[in-house]
């Protein structure tokens, strides 16, 4: 069902992504590979739509092959998307940091919220992106992450894995880091330029963020939101959306 979410101004990037060089070359690109019969990507945009939460859906694509695949299919499965949401492209940038600013920079209304989503995290889910909305009102900025379960360890600043002394981190302090990240587009693209400015690089959006200051809430996702970085992903993530739906 298409909620019609013109009035909210908001914005989702939706990152198309680079060469996906992990995907060993099976696979020409990762976010338009069908996954339950629908290309990656549309699954995530499926998910903004849902959630009536943005009027404006910005894909930043790695080249015109990509951004023509993405209008074709969108035409395919959403015939009418027209009516509901309005679509920009945005061209990548040598990382991701300059893929980000150059989808922030084709917002609307700097002043709405923009969420910068990865399309290969296509498990993302309608209800999870009410939350980050909510949150991100509330609180000026807000990510989706779950707790991590795992015992991580911490190797030398050598990086070295041989014959080492492993530092412990406190696993009830450690979060994984998921994406949508919500923030006042405004506030984010001033961290961004403050990052191209300083040379930085930054791994994530929540890192440019904090940057400077200042402060995100989490919002906890209880659900699998994997990214899907090599081939085997398709099929787990595949057999993960018929678990859920």
């Amino acid at each position: 069902e298409m909620k019609t979410s013109k009035k909210s101004g908001n914005v989702a990037v939706i990152l198309a992504g680079g060469s996906g060089s992990r995907m060993r070359g099976t696979v020409a690109d990762k976010v338009l590979e069908p996954l339950a019969g629908m290309p990656v990507i549309l699954h995530s945009f499926k998910a903004f739509l849902e959630s009536g939460q943005v009027s404006e859906i910005v894909f930043v694509c790695r080249d015109e092959k990509q951004k023509r695949a993405i209008c074709s299919a969108l035409k395919t499965f959403f015939p009418d998307y027209r009516k509901a949401i309005s679509v920009k492209f945005a061209r990548g940038g040598a990382e991701r940091q300059d893929s980000v600013l150059n989808g922030l920079a084709e917002i609307s209304d700097k002043s709405a919220l923009a969420f910068v989503h990865d399309g290969a995290r296509p498990l993302v889910g309608a209800e999870n992106i009410v939350l980050l909305a909510a949150a991100a009102t509330r609180d000026g900025a807000a990510v989706l992450a779950s707790r991590v379960t795992d015992t991580i360890k911490r190797v030398p600043p050598s990086g070295s894995t041989v014959k080492i002394k492993p530092a412990d981190l406190e696993r009830s302090r450690l979060w994984a880091m998921q994406t949508p990240q919500v923030f006042a587009a405004a506030d984010i693209i001033a961290a961004y330029e403050k990052v191209r400015k300083n040379k930085v690089r930054v791994t994530d959006d929540v890192a440019a963020y904090v940057m400077d200051g200042a402060k995100i809430s989490f919002v906890e996702n209880l659900r699998p939101n994997p990214k899907i970085t090599v081939p085997e992903d398709i099929a787990y993530v595949e057999f993960l959306l018929n678990k859920i739906s």
